[in-house]
């Protein structure tokens, strides 16, 4: 009897799982039954843009926390396809930061070659999944969205791949419930125009305070105050931007910190990250930790590591993204099909314990950069995923961190060369804090002469 598998989400994680099996199949291997459910209604994951928050039009909580005028915050040489570069997808050579709209057309240029998309059941959202150790067998509970029919179905494995950036954790502060102004998480943030002229706190110091902040203040914030718990960024603010510690309290629209100082905002900003958020799995098999390069539990960051039958790919902290999807899932498929065996408990045990104790002693975000490196080349080594230059992606990710250091608001006007074709990046036409349209069609209206130097 023909194996059946589940894929849990058509965002890069889930169509990279089956791209890795289509590309086995027009290899000649004989894949399993897959089925990939998707609870948006197109694909891309994250990538998909709405203007809705909290509740979707089917009452299922917005899975998007994407905003407009987003542009990629690391280059895109750094998560290109190995089989599928831009240059192939565009029909030439594209700068280095791109716009959403820009990455979500290369993401489903590679769903149109592959001839993937028959497997996706768009707008079935996953309720259930459990498992029995009598039958050996996975049953996912689906809801299809459209006619509100349940339905369930038995499975052999099951990939785990709707992401964990889409559920916000949200802190309380002593007077936020009475503050005076517009208060809300990042994943409620969706158009940087809306602050204009006002004073801003975002609460946080990682990547979405830093690129929340950053495009308030290049829509026209009056100004900008970041408030960190652990540590500051660090970059070099323009005058109008500024770091201070944790939020304390807030009277009125007044916000107080903990090094005494406070400052009049109009609105806050809870930069403040996600959860590993799974209410559809039951307890035994599911991934409770807090965003970290190795979570807890998986074997190879993948396999549960009491039924390695359930898989969850791409719910590491990230520098690596597109291309570590791909690696993991390459190597998962590799497991499904035979080609790699597992080892047993014990070793799987120890494993999980090496890589952890190697992410404890990271000291800076180069170290967290040579992990995620090592993590990456260690699951491609035994595959037949298209070479991957993982030693030159970390050393443009290296490079990046130095142009951020540089200049906060210039590092996006950067080019940097494709790992995959050597080509040189173009030059943006309008330097990014200029870029005030983030379409597609106003992105590739670039001269082609116009090259990096």
């Amino acid at each position: 009897m023909t194996k059946r598998i589940a894929i849990i989400g058509a965002g890069p994680s889930g169509l990279a799982v089956l791209r890795a099996f289509e590309s086995a199949r027009r290899k000649g291997a004989e894949i399993p039954e897959i089925v990939c459910y998707e609870r948006q209604s197109d694909y891309g994951g994250l990538w998909n843009y709405t203007w809705r928050t909290g509740l979707d039009q089917y009452g299922e909580p917005v899975h998007g926390s994407m905003y407009r005028y987003l542009w990629s915050n690391g280059p895109k040489e750094c998560l290109e396809f190995s089989d599928y570069s831009f240059e192939e997808h565009f029909g030439r050579p594209i700068p280095s930061y791109p716009p959403r709209a820009v990455l979500h057309d290369y993401i489903k240029g590679r769903i149109d070659k592959s001839g993937i998309a028959h497997y996706i059941r768009l707008n079935h959202a996953v309720k259930w999944l459990t498992y029995s150790h009598h039958s050996k067998k996975f049953t996912l509970r689906v809801n299809d969205l459209t006619t509100n029919e349940t339905s369930e179905s038995e499975f052999d494995q099951v990939f785990v791949a709707c992401g964990h950036f889409s559920t916000p954790q949200v802190p309380e502060f002593p007077g936020l419930r009475q503050f005076l102004g517009r208060v809300l998480h990042a994943h409620d943030f969706r158009a940087a125009d809306e602050f204009a002229g006002k004073d801003v706190l975002c609460v946080g110091s990682s990547y979405s305070a830093e690129d929340i902040g950053i495009q308030c203040h290049k829509y026209g914030a009056k100004s900008v105050t970041f408030s960190w718990r652990t540590r500051p960024m660090g970059f070099k603010w323009p005058d109008s931007l500024s770091e201070v510690p944790l939020l304390e309290r807030v009277e009125g629209k007044t916000a107080y910190f903990k090094d005494g100082t406070k400052k009049d905002v109009d609105a806050i900003i809870l930069c403040t990250g996600y959860l590993n958020h799974f209410p559809f799995i039951e307890d035994s098999m599911r991934l409770n930790s807090r965003n970290r390069l190795y979570p807890p539990n998986m074997y190879k960051g993948i396999f549960w590591h009491t039924n390695p039958n359930l898989m969850y790919i791409g719910m590491q902290d990230q520098y690596y993204t597109f291309n570590m999807f791909d690696a993991q899932a390459w190597y998962a498929r590799d497991v499904v099909l035979g080609r790699i065996a597992l080892p047993n408990y014990g070793v799987m045990v120890d494993d999980i314990a090496k890589w952890t104790v190697a992410e404890e002693a990271i000291q800076d975000a180069f170290e967290a950069i040579d992990f995620q490196t090592e993590y990456v080349r260690d699951l491609i080594t035994p595959t037949d995923y298209p070479r991957l230059d993982v030693d030159g992606v970390a050393a443009t990710f290296k490079e990046w961190e130095h142009h951020k250091m540089d200049n906060i608001l210039t590092y996006r006007d950067r080019s940097y060369k494709s790992l995959l074709t050597g080509t040189q990046a173009p030059i943006h036409h309008t330097p990014w804090m200029k870029a005030l349209d983030d379409s597609l069609e106003t992105f590739l209206n670039q001269p082609s002469s116009q090259a990096a130097e």
